[in-house]
C-alpha cells in the first residue's frame, strides 16, 4: 500500500512539474514576443531579449526543438506516456487551441519576422532616442 501511495504521489509531482514547465514555456514566449518594451527601457533586459530572440532564431533555423519542450515531454511521459507528444511545445498548443494544423516551417517565418519585429522596435526606439 505504501507503494502505490509513492507512486501516485511520484505521478502528482512530475505533473505539476510539466505544468509548471509548460508556463514557464508561455512565459518564455511572451518575453520572446513583448521583451523589447522592456527591453527599451532596461539595458540588461535588452541583452537577454536579443539573445533570446538570437537562441529562438537559430533552434528554428537548424529544425531543432526548444530544450523546455524536450523537458515537458519527459516530465509527462514520467507522469502519463499517453500525454507526451513529439515536435514543437508551440505547434502542439495551437493545434489544440485552433484545431487545424500548423505546419513547423510557418513556426520559422513567425520567429524571424518576430525577431524582425523586435529589431525594428528596439532601432526605432534607439533612433528617436537619439533625435
Amino acid at each position: 500500500m505504501q507503494q502505490v501511495k509513492t507512486s501516485i504521489r511520484q505521478e502528482l509531482i512530475y505533473r505539476i512539474l510539466a505544468d509548471l514547465t509548460v508556463a514557464l514555456h508561455f512565459g518564455w514566449i511572451l518575453f520572446l514576443i513583448f521583451g523589447c518594451f522592456l527591453g527599451t527601457r532596461f539595458r540588461l533586459i535588452k541583452i537577454v531579449h536579443l539573445s533570446a530572440l538570437a537562441f529562438a532564431v537559430i533552434i528554428n533555423a537548424s529544425g531543432s526543438v526548444c530544450p523546455l519542450t524536450y523537458l515537458e515531454v519527459w516530465l509527462r511521459q514520467k507522469h502519463d506516456p499517453s500525454l507526451s507528444y513529439a515536435g514543437s511545445f508551440i505547434v502542439h498548443y495551437i493545434e489544440k487551441l485552433i484545431y487545424f494544423t500548423f505546419p513547423e516551417s510557418s513556426l520559422a517565418v513567425l520567429t524571424i519576422m518576430l525577431a524582425g519585429l523586435n529589431l525594428f522596435v528596439y532601432l526605432r526606439r534607439r533612433k528617436s532616442i537619439k533625435s
